[in-house]
């Protein structure tokens, strides 16, 4: 079997790439970056660690690269080859990865996936639409006859790291990967740690609203207090019972609206929480916060859940404060941070608020934020 991956960085070895070594692909990495790809080539492996006080680690072999600004014929080659293409470039970059794609995609004979491996959700429905927009009518009916495109939802972080040979990379033990198997073709091979379901929303929405709505709780409550990283703040007791309480609001939310086990989410929540306390990874809460206004979408993490549950009759008292403390948020190197300060002295707390998260006016949750606003 073989898997193009597009994206050689940290992610792409230390998570997508290494599970599909283990699955027995033979892993060829595609990426613009010379000395990682001639690093591949040249040793054939890398070692993974985890961040953990066992400092295990394991090698992963059968790894190529290709450098997909100097060799794109090859890149396009060896996808028309692959059973599975994967990305883990980040969102902004898959509009550029997208045509060498298509081109592979193009020569294929036989039936394989496309799956982004990104922090978004519908990656790789923005993906095959990108893909699309490079193939013709024709074309696209060929390739959507023989190629799946399956979304998937992906988790795990990566510290800030240095280490002396360029291809190690460290990782924390958790990860998360679940593919949406109703979309993709043929059978998808059994890789260990993947988990494929028929509907990836409540995954999705597992993960958006347990892990980065109580990152970004954690992150936002600890600049107030004046805490540098995530697990400073989440050994603070203020903060962690603000946490705690947030992720008891999202758990009601998604117990009702999915019908998970309230059980075992209530082991998920407790597993997120103590991925924050991991001492071997150092996040700073600014870097966790950056682009609160983005953050403060009306579909994301922060503001989603909490009008979801108000539509239910449920006060997302906890959430309201962390989006508080969203709006507080002053760190002058963050533009967004920045604008929503500036907002705040235009238009109020109510009106910063309302045209960030484009919630209609009047809203109770606006109401509700700002009394928490004015209580930190």
């Amino acid at each position: 079997m073989i898997a193009v991956h597009f994206g050689a960085g940290n992610i792409g070895r230390g998570f997508i790439g290494a599970l599909l070594s283990g699955a027995g692909y033979e892993v060829y990495f595609a990426d613009i970056n010379k000395d990682v790809i001639d690093a591949l080539n040249e040793k054939g492996k890398y070692e993974v660690r985890l961040a953990s006080d066992e400092f295990e680690s394991f090698i992963v072999s059968g790894v190529k690269g290709i450098n997909s600004n100097e060799n794109q014929e090859e890149v396009i080659a060896k996808i028309a080859e692959a059973d599975l293409i994967t990305t883990a470039v980040g969102p902004n970059i898959l509009k550029f990865v997208a045509k060498t794609i298509a081109l592979g995609l193009k020569e294929k004979k036989t039936e394989a996936n496309v799956i982004a491996c990104e922090n978004m959700i519908g990656g790789t429905d923005h993906l095959k639409s990108e893909i699309f927009k490079h193939l013709n009518e024709e074309e696209r009916h060929s390739v959507s006859e023989l190629i799946g495109f399956p979304n998937s939802a992906v988790d795990r972080i990566v510290p800030i790291q240095e280490n002396e040979d360029l291809l190690s990379v460290s990782v924390e033990p958790f990860f998360e990967w679940v593919i949406e198997q109703s979309k993709a073709k043929g059978n998808m091979p059994s890789i260990q740690g993947v988990t494929y379901v028929d509907d990836l929303i409540p995954y999705i929405e597992r993960k958006l609203f347990t892990v980065n709505t109580g990152h970004a709780v954690t992150a936002y409550a600890g600049y107030q207090k004046g805490l540098a990283t995530v697990k400073e703040a989440i050994e603070d007791t203020e903060v962690r019972r603000l946490v705690e309480g947030a992720l008891n609001e999202t758990s009601m939310l998604l117990v009702k609206e999915y019908g998970f086990d309230e059980g075992e989410h209530l082991n998920y929540v407790k597993k997120i929480i103590a991925r924050f306390e991991n001492k071997h990874i150092s996040d700073e809460v600014t870097r966790v916060g950056r682009s609160p206004k983005r953050k403060l979408g009306f579909d994301d993490r922060l503001v989603a859940p909490a009008r979801r549950l108000l539509e239910k009759g449920i006060s997302p008292d906890d959430l309201a404060a962390g989006i508080a403390a969203c709006l507080k948020y002053d760190f002058d190197k963050d533009e967004e941070a920045v604008e929503i300060q500036q907002l705040i002295q235009a238009k109020g707390i109510s009106g910063a608020l309302q045209e960030v998260s484009q919630l209609p006016e009047n809203h109770p949750l606006i109401g509700l934020v700002e009394e928490k606003y004015h209580k930190l």
